[in-house]
């Protein structure tokens, strides 16, 4: 029986140490899920930060973009205002020098035909 017994004595330690082990590998893996978890609210954290970071940027794009466009517009039909402003002044410039040509004929003294 002391055979039987020292048998029984090796099985249980050698159950012991397994069942330890198997505890020690639990406890490892319960460790690195929390160090994941914690891992991944922090991710979720960020994401949730950079998200709303990227909405008031997108927002403040479209504004700026729709300024932009307002600026292209009013700048475009202001030069083609200028522009037609200048070619009016240039007009009336050709037909004031005509003018005044003509006015300088009419005001000159004749001159006496021999």
């Amino acid at each position: 029986m002391t055979q039987q017994a020292a048998a029984l004595q090796t099985y249980n330690n050698e159950l012991v140490k397994c069942i330890e082990d198997l505890c020690s590998k639990r406890d490892e893996l319960n460790r690195q899920i929390k160090q994941e978890e914690e891992e991944k609210e922090r991710l979720e954290h960020d994401i949730q930060i950079l998200s709303e970071k990227l909405r008031r940027v997108s927002e403040s794009l479209t504004q700026r973009q729709a300024a932009r466009a307002t600026f292209d517009r009013t700048i475009a039909e202001t030069e083609a205002a200028y522009t037609k402003i200048l070619e009016s002044s240039q007009s009336l410039l050709s037909v004031l020098k005509q003018e005044a040509g003509n006015l300088s004929k009419e005001t000159e003294p004749r001159r006496k035909e021999h």
